[in-house]
């Protein structure tokens, strides 16, 4: 008689072979892209560290300083510019983020997916050890610091449009809103865990907030190169279905015309209205990712370990709300109508935050909550399953690579506006004026109003409507002007001329 299986066996068994790759594959990525972003989020932390009103910390007795509010700042942070220079940081590293993503989705399609994400994600580990190096070795050069944004900047780059890629080669479109809404709050779960971490060390050796997470974020590239499956085709594994044909005498298009100038062809899709409205939305989420911390700090006067931990509500909110906007957009279909919600009711949000955010520790928590959900919703549904349909779509067919280039496109297109208005915002908003704090939330409320108007330019639902680009030489210029009627098609021939591509 045989004896009955125990119930984790069980369990075990009801999993078929490619359900067990497909978890291992989503755990692995979410592991990957949570390091990114933990090995981001300490120089937010640190700000308040490298500047701060010395008055109020006790002296060592033996210190002779003649500066009594800035003798505990570190150089060359210890000016009253300092949030100047703090934004030449940021800039630094989001310039180049913005210009590297660009690239590095045409990277990601001709090289192996796990031999790319190793080597940016050990680099980026590298970059971000010598900046908390900066502190052992003593460095006051503001250039060394910006150097070293402007490298980990471009390394950075390798990680999104990596990992979208592999997660879309194994996942077809069913649930690909849930499951991307689960699977990319890796984006909140590093930013917690690296404000927790950083937070550890910044008040006695804020050096160690970053050389932590570097360490994290290299050994996760050792992690990588070891178990990552890039296609289910390499373990014998059945590839998902991506799109179903309704018309079957319906021709794919010529595959040497996509694979030539895959970036036009992809254009035209949606990917333009939505990397627009990425470019205002994602503005406001790396505000609050860079600068919430010392703004809590400042207004709310907490410490820097405080404001560190505090901060972290906002990406669990993040985390609620890309689950949400999943959800609501596979139930609905709608994946631009849920981006349209969620983004005019975070607008007002933001409102209330200045005024009332402050009045007791409940209406904090509960404010950064709900700003924190209705902000990184639409984001994250935007970076991932968005970027998933657009880049398998049915026209695409034939070019399985270009999934790498669509993520490409529209975050780095996102990422422009993560440094647009930088020295115009944050050198206001964190000085704890009130002047300062309506001007930060208006600035915001005004980028997801224009997030929401990018996103009803033009919904991609035609189809079959699309211009195919050739690469026979530059564009004739009055023929160009005579076909291009709308935004999204003036758009194109803008990039159809810039890269040489003619439209037919």
């Amino acid at each position: 008689m045989k004896s009955t299986l125990a119930p984790g066996i069980r369990l075990i068994t009801s999993f078929s072979r490619d359900s067990w790759y497909r978890g291992f594959i989503l755990l692995l990525t979410f592991l990957f892209y949570t390091a990114y972003h933990l090995s981001r989020k300490p120089i937010s932390i640190v700000k308040s560290e490298l500047h701060r009103n010395c008055s109020t910390v006790i002296r060592p007795a033996d210190l002779n300083i003649t500066n009594n509010v800035t003798w505990c700042d570190w150089p060359p942070f210890d000016q009253d510019n300092y949030q100047t220079l703090f934004g030449v940081l940021d800039n630094s590293f989001l310039v180049a983020y913005a210009i590297g993503m660009f690239f590095s989705g045409i990277f990601g399609e001709r090289l192996p997916l796990r031999y790319y994400l190793s080597f940016g994600m050990l680099m980026s580990g590298l970059f971000t050890c010598l900046f908390g190096l900066g502190f052992y070795w003593n460095i006051h050069s503001l250039g060394y610091y910006a150097f070293i944004q402007v490298m980990n900047g471009l390394m950075q780059t390798t990680g999104w449009p990596a990992v979208v890629a592999c997660v879309g080669n194994w996942f077809g479109k069913g649930k690909r809103g849930f499951i991307m809404g689960v699977w990319n709050s890796h984006t909140s779960v590093g930013n917690i865990l690296g404000s927790l971490i950083a937070g550890v060390f910044v008040s006695s050796a804020w050096g160690m907030s970053f050389i932590v997470p570097g360490l994290i974020i290299a050994s996760t590239g050792i992690l990588c190169f070891f178990f990552l499956v890039e296609k289910p085709e390499d373990v014998n594994c059945s590839p998902p279905q991506h799109h179903v044909s309704h018309n079957p005498n319906l021709q794919p298009p010529d595959v040497s015309i996509i694979q030539c100038c895959s970036w036009c062809f992809c254009l035209l899709q949606g990917v333009v209205e939505f990397s627009l409205c990425l470019l205002f939305a994602k503005l406001v989420s790396y505000t609050f990712l860079y600068w919430l911390p010392l703004y809590i700090s400042n207004v709310a006067h907490f410490d820097p370990k405080q404001a560190g931990d505090m901060s972290t509500l906002f990406d669990v909110g993040g985390i609620l709300g890309g689950v949400m906007a999943g959800l609501v957009s596979d139930y609905t279909g709608g994946r631009a109508t849920t981006c349209c919600v969620m983004l005019v009711a975070a607008a007002p949000m933001l409102f209330l935050y200045n005024s009332i955010g402050q009045r007791s520790l409940g209406t904090t928590i509960g404010m950064l909550l709900v700003c924190g959900g209705l902000v990184n919703g639409p984001y994250a549904l935007i970076t991932t399953a968005v970027s998933a349909d657009l880049g398998t779509h049915e026209s695409l067919r034939g070019n399985s690579r270009a999934l790498s280039t669509v993520t490409a496109i529209i975050d780095g297109t996102g990422s422009i506006g993560t440094f647009e208005l930088f020295p115009h915002v944050f050198s206001r908003c964190c000085v704890g004026s009130s002047a300062g704090r309506v001007d930060f939330s208006h600035r915001l409320e005004q980028r997801l109003l224009h997030a929401d108007h990018c996103r009803h330019l033009s919904l991609p639902g035609q189809k079959h409507n699309f211009i195919q680009c050739r690469c026979h030489g530059k564009m004739d210029g009055q023929a160009g002007r005579e076909a291009g009627q709308t935004l999204t098609q003036r758009l194109l021939l803008v990039f159809c001329f810039i890269t040489e591509c003619k439209l037919v």
